[in-house]
C-alpha cells in the first residue's frame, strides 16, 4: 500500500522521567489513514538521542546530563497494537488483490531519443512530459556526451594500474583448491565461449598457464531467456579473510539522504547504465536510461 504524506510537522519531544529525560525537535510527516501508532519515531530521531533500543524487553535508553534515562514500554498496549496490525494487514492483503486485478500504468511515459546519427542503436529513453526548452537542453547534453555511456565490453577499458590495483588477500597458510573441471551441454558451451571472447576481445581478462587457483563457471538463464556467467569462487571466499568493516548497510545509506532534497546516482551493469534523480519531496521527477 502506497500513501502520499499530506504534510510535515515540526513537534518538540521529550522522552524520560525527569530529570533523566532529553527534548528533541522532531520533523513528522502527516498521512491521513488508520493505523494503530499514532506517531513512529524514525531511526535518525533515535540516532540523535544516541538510543538503545530493546524490543524483547521493549525498552529504550538513552544518554542524559542527569544520567541514563529509560523508557519502557506496555505489554498490553503492544499487543493491542500487534492485533490491530494484523487486522489491517488481512485488509490491505484483500486491497491489494483487488488492485492487481487493474492494469498498471506506468508512472511516466518514455520517448526513444537517438544520440548517435551514425548508429541508430545507440539510443536513451527520457520522460515524455518534459518541457520544450529542458527536454532540448537535455537532448543535446546526453549527445555531447555520448563517450560517457559504456555500449560495448570495449567502452569500458577500466582504470590505469597506476591509480588503484584490486588484490586478493589470501591468507598464506591456506591451500591451493583447482576445482574439478566441469561439463556443460551444447548449449552452456556456446554462451561461455562467446563471452570468454568478449572479455578477452575487451582485455578483461587473458590467458594464463599453470594457475595456482582453479574455479568453474556457472552459468545462470537470466528473465530475457539469455546465459550470465558466474564463476565458483567458493573456496577462494573461504581463503579469504572477512572484513569485519564492510560496506555500509542500506538502512544506513538511506538515513544519510534524510533531510536531502536530490539524490542523485548511477547504476552500471550487464551493458548499459542508467543515470537516475530522485525527489526527496516526492515531486514528479524524469530519470535518463541508456541502453546498449
Amino acid at each position: 500500500m502506497k500513501l502520499q504524506p499530506v504534510g510535515s510537522i515540526s513537534l518538540p519531544v521529550t522522552v524520560g522521567a525527569y530529570p533523566q529525560q532529553v527534548t528533541k525537535e522532531v520533523n513528522f510527516l502527516v498521512i491521513d489513514c488508520s493505523f494503530s501508532y499514532n506517531a513512529i519515531i524514525g531511526r535518525p530521531t533515535l540516532n540523535s538521542w544516541k538510543a538503545v533500543t530493546s524490543t524483547y524487553h521493549l525498552s529504550v535508553k538513552f544518554p542524559t546530563e542527569h544520567g541514563v534515562g529509560q523508557v519502557h514500554g506496555d505489554q498490553l498496549a503492544a499487543r493491542e497494537c500487534y492485533l490491530a496490525m494484523l487486522a489491517m494487514d488481512k485488509q490491505v492483503q484483500a486491497t491489494n488483490i483487488e488492485e492487481k486485478r487493474v492494469v498498471a500504468e506506468p508512472a511516466e511515459e518514455l520517448e526513444d531519443v537517438s544520440l548517435d546519427e551514425t548508429n541508430p542503436e545507440r539510443c536513451t529513453r527520457i520522460g515524455a512530459d518534459l518541457e520544450g526548452k529542458i527536454k532540448e537542453d537535455l537532448v543535446q547534453f546526453l549527445r555531447k556526451n555520448t563517450d560517457v555511456f559504456a555500449w560495448t565490453h570495449e567502452d569500458m577499458p577500466g582504470i590505469d594500474p597506476s591509480i588503484i590495483t584490486h588484490c586478493l588477500n589470501v591468507c598464506p597458510s591456506s591451500n591451493l583448491v583447482r576445482q574439478k573441471k566441469r561439463v556443460f551441454a551444447p548449449e552452456r558451451d556456446d554462451a561461455i565461449r562467446d563471452e570468454v571472447q568478449k572479455l578477452v576481445t575487451a582485455k578483461f581478462i587473458r590467458e594464463v598457464y599453470y594457475p595456482d587457483w582453479l574455479a568453474n563457471v556457472v552459468m545462470v538463464k537470466k528473465a530475457n531467456g539469455k546465459w550470465r556467467m558466474c564463476v565458483d569462487f567458493t573456496d577462494l571466499n573461504k581463503a579469504c579473510p572477512k572484513d569485519s568493516y564492510s560496506l555500509p548497510c542500506i538502512d544506513q545509506l538511506v538515513d544519510s539522504t534524510a533531510g536531502h532534497r536530490l539524490l542523485s546516482f548511477m547504476d552500471g551493469f550487464s551493458g548499459y547504465n542508467q543515470i537516475k534523480m530522485n525527489e526527496a519531496d516526492q515531486e514528479k521527477t524524469s530519470f535518463v536510461t541508456s541502453q546498449g
